[in-house]
């Protein structure tokens, strides 16, 4: 996937968002692309700079630092959009410059002390919630997330800037919907409830779901396949 073809697709899924977002009332522009480069090779990545884009996602830590050493950080953020175990935390820290992922309590609390260790004054992140209830997925629970937050806004080495979620891998579209409304109606009451909370992203739709991603609310989306197209057997599989 070359530059020119980046830039033909992201205008395509920049129409497609502009009128979903037109739909719930709200404007394109407020609706944040980030290309999942999980799987693709460097020279990708660096097309996805080229293309105008402001930041990419990677879901594995080793992954990430074997192209931060080939590639340096080329212009853009770097997001950690997968599951993060705790013991890769401090690494994370030193890769990363957001974390989408922070689907506990324990896993912020770790970041909090890797990021004071490596005198980072804080890190950006977004709490991830289950909303979709899968017992497979992981993410903190919507009953206990005002809680949660409430504690991750105690710890000063991160900064929660939102949340995230994944929806169930499915084409029915009323358990998709009914995902990303419980995702939008939990930040509404972290909003709410908690007075030191400001998060205003909410990061959720992925290739399949996107377009209802965004009628529900979304402000980040969160793109491989449609993007960039298929992953590339071989180095990084």
């Amino acid at each position: 996937m070359n530059e020119k073809q980046i830039r033909d697709r992201a205008l395509e899924i920049r129409e497609t968002i502009a009128r979903a977002a037109e739909r719930s009332g709200r404007s394109g522009f407020d609706v944040f692309v980030l290309p999942i480069t999980k799987g693709h090779p460097t020279g990708v990545l660096e097309a996805v700079a080229r293309a105008g884009f402001e930041a990419i996602g990677e879901n594995r830590v080793a992954e990430a630092e074997t192209k931060l050493a080939e590639l340096g950080r080329a212009g853009v953020r770097w997001h950690m959009v997968g599951h993060l175990q705790r013991n890769k935390a401090g690494r994370a820290i030193q890769t990363f410059d957001v974390i989408e992922s922070v689907d506990s309590v324990r896993l912020a609390r770790r970041l909090h002390s890797e990021a004071e260790k490596a005198e980072r004054p804080s890190i950006p992140i977004l709490a991830q919630v289950n909303a979709g209830g899968e017992e497979q997925k992981s993410g903190m629970d919507p009953a206990q997330l005002v809680d949660a937050i409430g504690e991750m806004l105690n710890l000063g080495h991160i900064r929660v800037q939102g949340l995230m979620t994944m929806a169930p891998f499915t084409t029915e579209e009323r358990v998709l919907r009914r995902t990303f409304t419980t995702a939008r109606e939990c930040l509404a009451r972290c909003q709410a409830e908690l007075p030191g909370f400001d998060g205003r992203t909410l990061s959720m739709g992925m290739s399949n779901d996107f377009e209802i991603a965004v009628e529900e609310g979304s402000t980040e989306v969160r793109l491989g396949t449609v993007l960039l197209g298929e992953r590339p057997e071989g180095r990084w599989i």
